[in-house]
């Protein structure tokens, strides 16, 4: 048994590759195979473009794929929605499909294009999104660098952005947000009442949201006197509550006598999850609270 999983070239291969590996799956590929290797028999993966992606696992071509839901909006594709991750090739967020024009542009608003000409490479998602506007425009298909078409070639463009700065370099106003798109894995509705191949996409899924929830946490661990505990406790978060254990001989694990407790006090060791962007802050407040010993480390999977 086997589940035949397409998974995208181009820009989000690279960050494709490395959340598998992370969750566990470590992918080899040379530059000119579209068939790469896994370290999971069960699974028999295949590269192509995430534009095409919905389309063959619509057809049963694909059991499943990773690729955005705009690009499964545009291809029409009726597939059953295993797992959202938000990841793409250069931040966690989500990516825009917008309409820009030129920045020295007459075009104020959506209502402004009709009659006008626009280039888009998601033609459908474009057409639809103006026709419940209202407006009537003239949308060509491009095959890539949209953005240096506008004014010369055409008056605006429907194209996708992470941040907005290649569009900002080039010299485009954004006039409107046709869409928000993360990446799906999502399955062909055929493969989806497979009960193995359920199964094994559920525990994939799992796995690469676990490695994604990862990616935003980092572990802490710290030995802290007793008599120290409450204020410790009183600024450290956590995913539920922090593990509190004593240490054995109820004293410093490694017997340092830098700033030691009063006499007789015993001493725990705390453990907890918490956003990495928290930690910066946090480690000079705990130290500053009695906290010795601090230990952060990055996580690989976080299942809840």
């Amino acid at each position: 048994m086997k589940l035949r999983l397409g998974l995208p070239t181009g820009s989000l291969q690279e960050s494709t590759f490395e959340l598998f590996r992370q969750a566990g799956f470590r992918i080899s590929n040379t530059s000119r195979s579209y068939f790469p290797v896994v370290n999971d028999p069960e699974l028999e993966i295949l590269l192509m473009r995430a534009q095409e992606i919905p389309r063959y696992v619509h057809e049963g071509v694909l059991d499943a794929g990773i690729s955005g839901l705009d690009w499964i909006m545009e291809n029409g594709a009726n597939v059953v929605e295993v797992a959202d991750m938000v990841y793409s090739k250069s931040t966690p967020n989500p990516i825009r499909l917008v309409i820009a024009v030129a920045e020295d542009s007459g075009i104020k608003n959506v209502g402004d294009l009709n009659g006008r000409r626009v280039a888009a490479e998601q033609v459908n998602n474009t057409e639809k999104y103006l026709r419940e506007h209202g407006v009537t425009a003239a949308v060509e298909f491009s095959w890539g660098a949209t953005e240096v078409k506008v004014p010369h070639l055409v008056d605006a463009i429907a194209d996708l952005t992470e941040t907005g700065s290649s569009l900002a370099a080039n010299k485009l106003r954004i006039i409107a947000t046709i869409l928000e798109s993360t990446t799906k894995l999502h399955a062909n509705r055929a493969a989806w009442e497979d009960p193995w191949k359920r199964e094994k996409l559920q525990n994939l899924s799992v796995l690469l949201q676990g490695a994604l929830r990862a990616r935003a946490k980092v572990g802490l661990k710290m030995n802290v006197p007793e008599e120290a505990l409450d204020r410790i406790l009183s600024v450290l978060p956590a995913m539920k509550q922090p593990t509190v254990s004593k240490l054995v001989g109820g004293g410093r694990a490694d017997g340092a006598a830098d700033a030691p407790p009063p006499a007789g006090a015993a001493w725990v060791a705390i453990e907890t999850i918490l956003d990495e962007i928290q930690a910066r802050d946090l480690i000079p407040a705990l130290k500053a609270a009695g906290a010795q010993d601090i230990i952060e480390y990055p996580l690989l999977k976080v299942i809840p």
